[in-house]
């Protein structure tokens, strides 16, 4: 893998055909982006096309679809919304070449469940954003546990062995530290009046989309 002199303070490579070379690979890739406002995170943005201008394509600029943090959208961050989760917009805008600080990596939710390890580069997307209306593709998702809330990935959950529903500890009076030494669980509705017993859980997520689309409940 070619190293380039990428300067990560002033956001420029020492070297226009350095410049080039990075950008033109990194067309439909995803990068991050320097906000205006060092106090805020860096913008995350899919690549596009890339458009170099100027004396020997010295002003290179990119056509870029934004990806909102739900923070950056009208309804707000809420609860089940991960942290690394973001929304791909229909927000387009072109940018200086100068201002990406890094690539990063947009991954669909199935995948993201899958990684071993999440690293600071690493994001997912499962909706699709309209920023004039705030509106979102798709509009109705499986929802899970007694709160009836979409899965967030950061949390953990317990799967009842008999009805195959999934759980957040805190929503049936249990620590998450009591979950994690679980061996089984079935849950109220499963377990004394049907003669199960109420144990504790192997199944405590990690969980894929998979299991995500094998929810009954919709919203």
């Amino acid at each position: 893998m070619t190293k380039y002199d990428f300067n990560k303070k002033t956001g420029t490579f020492s070297d226009i055909k350095q410049k080039l070379t990075f950008f033109l690979s990194a067309a439909n890739d995803c990068v991050l982006m320097r906000s205006p406002d060092p106090s805020r995170p860096p913008y995350v943005a899919r690549i596009e096309s890339i458009e170099a201008g100027g004396a020997r394509g010295s002003n290179v600029k990119v056509r870029v679809r934004w990806y909102y943090r739900p923070e950056e959208s009208i309804g707000g961050r809420r609860q089940f919304h991960g942290a690394k989760e973001v929304f791909l917009s229909d927000h387009y805008d072109v940018q200086s070449a100068d201002t990406i600080e890094d690539k990063c990596f947009v991954h669909s939710f199935r995948n993201y469940t899958k990684l071993d390890a999440v690293g600071a580069e690493d994001f997912f997307c499962r909706f699709e954003y309209k920023s004039a209306t705030g509106s979102f593709v798709p509009d109705r998702i499986a929802v899970f546990c007694k709160c009836e809330m979409p899965y967030n990935p950061d949390d953990l959950m317990i799967q009842c062995e008999e009805c195959s529903d999934w759980y957040h500890p805190a929503c049936i009076g249990m620590t998450i530290k009591e979950a994690k030494k679980l061996e089984h669980f079935f849950c109220e509705a499963c377990s004394p009046q049907n003669g199960k017993k109420t144990g504790n859980p192997n199944n405590t997520s990690g969980e894929t989309e998979e299991k995500v689309e094998s929810k009954r409940r919709k919203r």
